[in-house]
């Protein structure tokens, strides 16, 4: 089937000497993979391997036969022209952490129209900002509402919040976070994009990024640690 749409780069896998393994998450088809071949060879390569940085957004044509293997592109175009996003140092090692942890956390080949819609706009607004501190942890949080674990916010006023059951309590049990740790959590849950970045000081921001990659953990089966995190850990310290 020939379909049209667009797509966000999720990541990209030379295969052998010459091609790409290249996961996009479309807008019309939800989580797709397809091979790029001879993406080294040609003379034009390097503007080729270009549409596949992470987040890249594009307009595709594609063949999707849908047999759970690899499809191919037919016509591949830049969708969003970002200015900054691949070229400043911290977007695009933010970038590249976050591509990762969707990598781990969109696991279904399901059409999810609305998640694909946020992603997008929270990356144009990310490509023309630059007080971006906070992004990817108001990101992470608000990803969890359209992969169905958002936490509940009926009883926030309580002073723990259960990691497993993702509900606050007034009890603090081992898989809960510490009150000072909630506080903190709480904080995030009432934060935009377009908020104070200065909020949380660097240990503050290290403290949460470790709690939202804790709760993906404890609510996506088969997720692993970004081999990015240390990286960003680093330009964020």
């Amino acid at each position: 089937m020939l379909v049209k749409t667009k797509a966000i780069v999720i990541s990209s896998l030379k295969f052998q000497e010459k091609s790409l393994i290249v996961k996009c998450f479309t807008l019309s088809s939800g989580l797709k993979s397809y091979f790029v071949r001879d993406a080294f060879s040609s003379r034009k390569a390097s503007q080729k391997i270009a549409y596949f940085q992470p987040f890249s957004i594009l307009e595709i044509e594609a063949v999707h036969k849908n047999k759970g293997t690899l499809e191919n592109f037919k016509e591949i175009k830049t969708a969003v022209p970002f200015q900054s996003i691949h070229t400043d140092i911290v977007k695009s090692t933010m970038v590249m952490f976050l591509s990762e942890m969707l990598h781990y956390s969109i696991q279904e080949e399901e059409k999810n129209e609305q998640l694909f819609l946020f992603l997008e706009t929270a990356l144009t607004w990310l490509d023309h900002h630059n007080e971006i501190s906070n992004f990817h942890l108001i990101l992470l949080l608000e990803i969890t509402k359209y992969l169905g674990f958002y936490p509940d916010l009926s009883e926030i006023d309580l002073p723990f919040f259960e990691m497993n059951e993702g509900v606050f309590t007034v009890f603090h049990n081992s898989t809960a976070l510490s009150e000072h740790e909630t506080n903190l959590f709480k904080k995030l849950i009432d934060l935009k994009f377009d908020n104070d970045q200065k909020i949380f000081h660097v240990v503050e921001r290290q403290m949460l990024l470790k709690i939202l990659i804790d709760y993906y953990s404890s609510h996506l089966e088969g997720f692993k640690q970004p081999k990015s995190l240390d990286i960003l850990k680093e330009i964020f310290s």
